[in-house]
């Protein structure tokens, strides 16, 4: 068996996403790009500990969507991956068994440590393609700040330890879903809840690092709805272009500017902003506020040993490459 055709999905707190690729030797071939949802499956998780039936609901009629385009395609195997919000509710098994139902496969809710490498694995596969016109220097962090969760992945250096290969990793209660229904409930957000994310989100951080060689970190690769998209508001772009951010290079400067701008406007106000998508409007300030802390804690982590970080990379590439590169690569082994 020279490649195995490979369908994931990815269900986290706020979206939803399915991919079918060709897995061989060389790597990952898509075969149907990713179709992407948002159903915020998490919403009132953090508080409720439960779906919302109407979150399910919204969940279902995407998982059916994906049952027919899968209907149409061969595929070897099929892995679906529920993450954070799956993890904290507890009616978790209704949802699982009703994907099931549809899907003819039940939901796999992995443990953070787990979505944490296979968000590494994605993101640092495709390195390689990167518009960087500098190589980019190991050991990388990639970022995966998801809607209920946030995940903080270091690799080796290259020499004692592979580059590709993860060396430590923390996956964060936190995420852009979970901290704008936590804190950023005015509209906009005011200065007061502003203050108490921040220190939410950094309290998290100050744990992460006590688990994870932050201040080794060479290259910061960010991954996730939440990063690509206030990189291409980073960038300028009047829309969301994925072509453009996959493998950009983006300024803190640049990436600080956008953040703070889009956590102080108002929801009616990022709606008029062409590169968030509609789903994302009300959440994407508490992503964006996390995502300016965690770059500018692991900065200051790095220039403790010397290192100056003042840049990361945007990556379309994440948990969803990782969940079928991985599946591929077993498969291939004869592992499963």
């Amino acid at each position: 068996m020279d490649s195995v055709t490979i369908a994931g999905v990815d269900c986290g707190t706020n979206s939803i996403r399915l991919m079918i690729a060709e897995v061989d030797e060389h790597g990952l071939h898509v075969v149907t790009p990713r179709i992407l949802r948002i159903i915020r499956l998490g919403q009132g998780v953090d508080k409720n500990r439960r779906f919302a039936d109407d979150a399910l609901q919204r969940a279902y009629a995407a998982v059916k969507e994906f049952a027919d385009v899968l209907s149409r395609h061969h595929v070897d195997d099929l892995r679906f991956v529920a993450t954070s919000a799956t993890r904290d509710a507890a009616n978790r098994n209704d949802f699982e068994d009703e994907v099931e139902s549809i899907l003819g496969v039940r939901p796999e809710v992995i443990p953070g440590s787990e979505e944490a490498a296979l968000s590494f694995l994605g993101a640092t596969a495709t390195l390689h393609s990167t518009q960087d016109q500098a190589r980019p220097q190991p050991p990388y962090m990639v970022v995966d700040l998801g809607g209920g969760s946030t995940e903080l992945v270091v690799g080796g250096d290259g020499n004692a330890v592979p580059a590709h290969n993860v060396r430590s990793g923390f996956s964060m209660n936190i995420g852009s879903v979970r901290m704008s229904e936590r804190h950023l409930l005015a509209d906009p957000p005011t200065e007061e809840q502003i203050e108490e994310a921040t220190a939410d989100i950094d309290a998290h951080i100050d744990e992460a690092f006590t688990h994870i060689p932050a201040q080794d970190v060479s290259t910061i690769i960010g991954v996730s709805g939440t990063v690509t998209t206030m990189s291409a508001i980073a960038m300028g772009c009047q829309s969301y272009d994925r072509h453009a951010v996959d493998g950009a290079r983006i300024n803190f400067d640049d990436a600080f500017e956008a953040d703070d701008r889009i956590l102080r406007m108002s929801r009616e106000e990022r709606g008029r902003v062409g590169a968030i998508h509609p789903g994302r409007i009300d959440v994407v300030g508490g992503g964006a506020l996390i995502w300016t802390r965690v770059l500018t804690r692991v900065a200051s982590a790095a220039a403790t040993r010397g290192r100056h970080i003042d840049s990361f990379l945007a990556s379309e590439h994440g948990l969803l490459d990782g969940i079928v590169l991985d599946r591929g690569r077993k498969m291939l082994a004869g592992l499963i």
